[in-house]
């Protein structure tokens, strides 16, 4: 290296050091400066914290999507009127009251529902009925209101006769002999004969039941029937049947296949009642059974019931 190239790499060091001088003289007051000022304030004096660079904050993180500002409930939607109905029925909230309605309407409700089912079928049966059959319906029912215009008209002239007697005791006397041979046939404490039909069930297969013969009975009474006799057994307004052993019983009294009815009225009114379409001798026929029904002028009814004296009511005529 020659001399003059020494000589100035001297002088820039020189340069150099005179330059950082400075600079730390300019950084010393400065720093003075603030210390002073930070006394003045009443802070105190913390190097470490000045010469570190300033904390830069973590950005906050980004809210998750639909999630609302801390603190803040998410805004509810409208519910729709279905919701609405939903809610307002589920889970149910019942009272005694309203279960007590409750079953009223429902015991309501299913008795219509039988009453519509069984006027349902009563309309199929006339409406699939032959002409003939219709017509022997009505002439049944024209029947029954003749009967009860002939009762009516019979009421009527005993108490015309009761008003008109001269004797009005011997009269009564008589009516009410009368009324007692009345009773009597009845309530079969006395024999009785009579125009009437006679009816035979031949039931060779056994399914034959107590509640077919009792349907028949029923049918029988409103045809007109006065006295019925079933298998030497009087039938009589509290009469029962049942089916034990796989025979039925009337009264508690077994009776046997073929079932022969004795039947004390107007033929007429009650073969017809027997024959209407879906009645009792379609009902036995679907049953395997056979009916056979005979009119007659004179038919006896000679099975007689034991009169039981009541208990406790007693005759309230002085």
């Amino acid at each position: 290296m020659t001399p003059m190239s020494e000589q100035n790499d001297r002088n820039d060091r020189n340069k150099l050091n005179e330059q950082s001088a400075r600079h730390e003289q300019s950084v010393g007051h400065g720093q003075n400066g603030r210390n002073e000022e930070n006394d003045r304030n009443g802070e105190p004096e913390n190097r470490l914290r000045r010469e570190l660079p300033a904390e830069v904050p973590a950005p906050a993180p980004a809210p998750a999507p639909g999630a609302g500002e801390p603190g803040q409930e998410e805004p509810r939607q409208p519910l729709t009127g279905r919701q609405r109905l939903v809610k307002g029925l589920w889970p149910p909230r019942f009272t005694r009251a309203q279960l007590i309605v409750a079953l009223l309407l429902f015991g309501l409700g299913f008795g219509l529902a039988v009453q519509v089912a069984s006027n349902s079928d009563t309309d199929s049966a006339l409406r699939g009925a032959r002409q003939e059959d219709l017509v022997r319906i009505l002439d049944e029912l024209d029947s029954r209101t003749q009967r009860l215009e002939d009762e009516k008209q019979g009421l009527e002239k005993q108490r015309s006769e009761l008003q008109s007697s001269s004797d009005q005791a011997a009269e009564a006397r008589r009516q009410t002999a009368e009324k007692e041979r009345q009773l009597g046939i009845l309530a079969g404490t006395v024999a009785a004969q009579g125009p009437g039909i006679t009816m035979t069930i031949e039931d060779t297969k056994g399914t034959v039941q107590a509640d077919m013969l009792l349907d028949a009975i029923q049918e029988l009474r409103a045809a007109g029937a006065e006295a019925i006799q079933v298998n030497g057994v009087r039938v009589v307004a509290g009469s029962y049947f049942t089916d034990s052993d796989n025979r039925v019983s009337v009264d508690g009294n077994k009776i046997n296949a073929p079932y022969r009815f004795k039947v004390i009225g107007k033929p007429q009114d009650l073969e017809p009642a027997l024959n209407i379409p879906g009645g009792v001798v379609q009902t036995l026929e679907k049953e395997q059974a056979t009916v056979t029904v005979e009119r007659s002028d004179k038919i006896i009814v000679e099975a007689l019931r034991q009169v039981k004296r009541p208990d406790y009511a007693r005759s309230s005529s002085q």
